[in-house]
Order: C-alpha cells, then structure tokens, then sequence
C-alpha cells in the first residue's frame, strides 16, 4: 500500500484487479477545498490509457512488478524463448505478451520481460535498435512525389519508412516505440 501523495511515474497499481502504470501525475491544489492527484494510467495488459483523478492521501495498493533483463533465444512456432542472463532459466513467452516487440527481436538480443507474481507482463525492449535493411527499391533521385520516402523490409519482416538513399543490406537505428526510421548506423 502506498498514498497518492507517493505516486511516481512507472509506479504499477492494482485498482479492481487489474494493474495500471502511472504515465503521468500531478498533485494539485484548488482553491476551495482538498487537495488531489490527477493521474494518467495506462493498463499494463491492454495499453488503455485512462485519466483518473485520486483525493491526496488515499491509499493505493501498488503491485509488485519485477524486471529482468533476458536474452531473446528463439521462436519454437508455439512461443517465444527467452532465457535469463543471472540464473540462465528460459522462459517461454507466448504473441500476446510479446507484442508489438517481435517486429524489432533477433536472436540473442536482449530485452526487459516484466513479471507480476510469476507471470510474465509484456516485453520492453530499448527505445532504438540497429537493424539491417533486408529488402528496398532504389531510389529514383528527382522523385519527391512521395516526401523523400520509400518502403523497406527489415531483417526482421517489419515495413518501415526509410529515405530514398537507403540501400539493401544497410544498417539503420529504428525507433521501437512507432517504428520510425532514425538515421543509419556508421561501420
């Protein structure tokens, strides 16, 4: 249990049994009456986003997530393995709670796996990762119609934007949040 009045962002709640992660808060102070904590949380499973608005001082129970760090090993075709890098124990992670993550994972990269009470959460991988270009028209110098961009296939499947001087086999940082291109990475 904690207070409103403790609330931090990445802070996990448990409110009606389900968990929700503190995106943003803010105490404040009207001018009649008490005081309160308007939050924005977003729900760990689903990623919906909701405001919620807590009177300050009221008790929240907070959940306990543990995060390790894991090295992504292999899909097996059921599940995604991943294996501890303190104890070496793998664990077998299904698409649901991998999610949007798979589109940017190689083999032996590693990622944060997020547990509550032993069961795993999601997978939070850092916010850039240098993957190469498997696939790519060339670029036409001269054609704009399009803003300067054109679709490419990384090494993992995912179609992204990428500039026109972009060529196959490249390798370019990538944002894993929307999947933006970033800029190349230099040999």
């Amino acid at each position: 249990m904690a207070s409103t009045n403790d609330l931090k962002n990445g802070m996990v709640l448990n409110l009606d049994g389900q968990l929700w992660s503190v995106v943003w808060f803010q105490h404040h102070k009207p001018g009649k009456g008490g005081a309160m904590v308007k939050t924005t949380l977003k729900n760990v499973l689903s990623g919906k986003t909701v405001d919620k608005t807590f009177n300050a001082g009221v008790k929240v129970d907070t959940a306990n997530v543990d995060k390790r760090t894991m090295q992504y090993l292999y899909n097996d075709g059921e599940a995604y393995v991943f294996m501890d890098t303190t104890t070496y124990d793998q664990v077998h992670l299904s698409d649901a709670v991998v999610g949007d993550a798979v589109d940017y994972l190689l083999d032996n990269q590693e990622a944060m796996v997020a547990t509550h009470e032993g069961n795993p959460l999601y997978v939070e991988l850092p916010a850039s990762v240098e993957l190469s270009i498997e696939y790519t028209e060339p670029g036409l110098q001269g054609d704009r119609s399009s803003g300067g961009t054109k679709s490419a296939r990384l090494e993992t499947g995912k179609e992204i934007q990428v500039p026109l001087f972009i060529v196959n086999g490249e390798k370019v940082k990538v944002d894993t949040r929307d999947g933006s291109y970033l800029g190349r990475v230099s040999s």
